[in-house]
């Protein structure tokens, strides 16, 4: 059960920092932010594994490539935005969080431009 530790080593690290806190605030805010990186680089073997799946469906469901990389950009573009939002949340930066979360939405909607016109495309060459 890799949530068992996962969520046991944020407890413990978020105890951790809060006792730090009252006496060094700079050096609990680094820690928390550590705290959050480890635990998405540990996470990273399970995205890859998800990326692996999705992949293999694609293939064999014959998607367009370019479809199947702009899923991935699109996936990955906002669980990076996220990722920082929350970063400065934490920091007290929720101006900064919110811009972070703006700027996500627009690449992706950037990034969902070729899907939008090759299905716009499939439309009107349907309609005779």
């Amino acid at each position: 059960m890799e949530i068992i530790q996962v969520v046991s080593f944020a407890v413990i690290a978020a105890i951790f920092i809060l006792f730090i806190r009252q006496s060094r605030p700079e050096i609990a805010q680094l820690l928390s932010i550590a705290v959050g990186v480890i635990v998405v680089i540990y996470l990273l073997g399970y995205l890859k594994m998800v990326i692996d799946v999705i992949t293999q469906m694609a293939l064999e469901a014959q998607v367009n490539p370019l479809f199947l990389r702009t899923l991935l950009r699109v996936i990955g573009v906002a669980y990076l935005a996220e990722f920082g939002a929350q970063i400065c949340r934490d920091a007290g930066e929720s101006s900064i969080a919110g811009k972070i979360e703006f700027a996500g939405k627009i690449i992706i909607l950037v990034m969902a431009i070729p899907i939008l016109v090759s299905v716009l495309e499939g439309i009107i060459n349907f309609i005779p």
